[in-house]
């Protein structure tokens, strides 16, 4: 059986398919897509942590920036920051990035001293690391795709072939774990770390692999017929794309709704706020908040 909801947001309307009228709408009832700040030149890589705060980045200006998950104020946090894109918390609470300035990834300690974590991949550079998202066991897959940045000296890359790479916990092995991708961009992966899911924003397809013990990724399959620049999944296994707005997709890969986000592109979104209820939107040079009945599952 079948229900249609509806929300209104921001003048646009969200139809909503449940496939069992029992289950929980994910949008809390009368919530709107809400404005926090339009300050920024292009706003990526939100990323909870463990109080709900949400970390973006506003990479044109090089900084990393810090909605205050109890007052809802914006501050700088970073500055520069390596024209960090995609962001992440490890599991002990460190904010990593994809510091597309430097093809580096980085791990930043709370007096901002930076690590570097990624530098190359058996000596060549990589192509600007994008997204990322962090394992059970501390492990860190990352997107590598190719986009020509007009502050890079470069105008070729080093490495042809736009990859997933997986860097082991304990740091001393990358490995690349996926090459059968076009432009590999959003990544995510399931709380019990079984399950990867990686966007070919190239290809227009979002794809789902298996994660084995070692680490390494088997059994693609096509599970969205979109790509997406960020994604996030919710505790009952929804996955958010991004794109032209927010776009909702059931653990079985069927649409069960779209967000419209009043701007030309919605970069990523996340899961923040104390009770990791706040779906956090990055679109454009804006940043959006919407109440959900459904929680992250980032922490």
């Amino acid at each position: 059986m079948k229900t249609i909801l509806t929300y209104s947001v921001l003048g646009f309307t969200i139809f909503l398919t449940a496939c069992d009228a029992q289950q929980e709408p994910i949008i809390a009832d009368g919530a709107t897509v809400t404005p926090v700040s339009s300050d920024f030149a292009f706003t990526e890589g939100p990323a909870s942590d463990k109080a709900g705060n949400v970390y973006f980045t506003d990479q044109p200006n090089d900084r990393i920036m810090k909605w205050d998950a109890g007052s809802g104020d914006i501050s700088v946090y970073m500055e520069p920051a390596g024209r960090a894109n995609g962001l992440y918390f490890d599991r002990q609470g460190r904010l990593l990035a994809c510091a597309d300035e430097h093809f580096q990834l980085w791990r930043i300690r709370p007096d901002k001293k930076v690590t570097i974590l990624v530098d190359d991949f058996k000596g060549h550079k990589l192509n600007g690391p994008n997204d990322l998202w962090v394992d059970p066991k501390g492990g860190i897959y990352f997107t590598d795709p190719y986009y020509q940045r007009p502050y890079w000296e470069r105008k070729k890359p080093d490495i042809t072939q736009q990859r997933v790479y997986y860097l082991s916990p304990d740091g001393t092995d990358l490995r690349m774990v996926a090459d059968d991708l076009v432009q590999p961009n959003g990544i995510i992966g399931s709380p019990d770390g079984n399950t990867l899911y990686v966007a070919d924003i190239g290809d227009k397809k979002t794809y789902k692999y298996s994660i084995g013990s070692d680490g390494n990724l088997t059994g693609r399959t096509l599970f969205a017929p979109m790509g997406s620049d960020g994604m996030t999944l919710d505790q009952r296994g929804d996955l958010y794309l991004t794109g032209q707005g927010v776009t909702v997709f059931n653990k079985d890969g069927e649409q069960i709704t779209n967000i419209p986000i009043p701007q030309d592109w919605t970069a990523n979104v996340t899961f923040g706020g104390a009770d990791q209820k706040t779906l956090f939107i990055t679109a454009s040079h804006a940043v959006y908040t919407l109440q959900m009945n459904v929680s992250g599952t980032r922490w």
